[in-house]
């Protein structure tokens, strides 16, 4: 009796893991839609920027996060790179028909430096810092870097009109380790990475629509996303 407990617990121990990461269904598409505004104050050196994401486990209508951001950015004059300190409010939903939620309250600080390369290609590089207070887990860090490429098809540059193929890969790493309760994360949090197509229909106003891959530690998931870009 006692060695047919005992296996029963090993593979119990052994397969649990796995039903966890099943949970979520990585052979469905989800879905993000997202709108991206920026301005600037008249013609100063300070702006704000913000982003509006509605986040699916599917095309529509399983919440996997709600996400508002909103962030003060500064400028220097003659120089090419912006710094910006914002907030952004999450709230994260559960897989499939499970429909409770967790929310999560984040500061950042960024720093967005681009470079053009030859007569095509328009690289942006994001450094950004995460401070993290996640509903039932102790404070959080994270550090983030993204490389944009956007690339201009019917014309020679990112002006009205143009066409462009849009690419970018984002790297996660957590800071902190020990999310409480005895909890711990991996180093690497996640990564994702897009490809997609753009349009710039006028100056200052884009639409974008591609496929991202996000690799976690646990799961493997591809999403649709359909985003808007506007200049205020």
């Amino acid at each position: 009796m006692k060695k047919k407990i005992n296996i029963t617990l090993i593979i119990t121990t052994l397969l649990f893991p796995r039903v966890c990461k099943s949970q979520i269904n990585e052979g469905e598409l989800g879905a993000w839609y997202m709108y991206f505004f920026n301005t600037t104050l008249k013609e100063s050196s300070w702006g704000f920027q913000g982003d509006i994401q509605y986040r699916n486990w599917n095309v529509f209508g399983d919440l996997e996060q709600l996400l508002l951001r909103g962030g003060i950015t500064y400028k220097p004059k003659k120089t090419n790179i912006k710094f910006t300190l914002g907030y952004g409010n999450v709230t994260t939903g559960a897989f499939g028909p499970d429909k409770s939620t967790t929310t999560e309250s984040r500061l950042y600080q960024e720093a967005l430096y681009p470079v053009k390369f030859g007569n095509r290609f328009y690289t942006n590089h994001r450094f950004r810092y995460e401070q993290r207070f996640v509903e039932n887990q102790d404070f959080r860090t994270r550090y983030r870097y993204n490389l944009f490429l956007n690339i201009p098809l019917n014309k020679s540059s990112m002006e009205s009109k143009t066409l462009y193929i849009a690419l970018y890969n984002e790297l996660f790493i957590n800071g902190q380790r020990n999310v409480g309760s005895g909890n711990t994360v991996e180093l690497f949090d996640r990564n994702r990475l897009y490809l997609g197509m753009g349009y710039i229909i006028k100056n200052g106003l884009k639409f974008q629509l591609g496929i991202m891959e996000q690799k976690t530690d646990n799961w493997v998931k591809k999403q649709l996303q359909v985003s808007i870009h506007q200049d205020i």
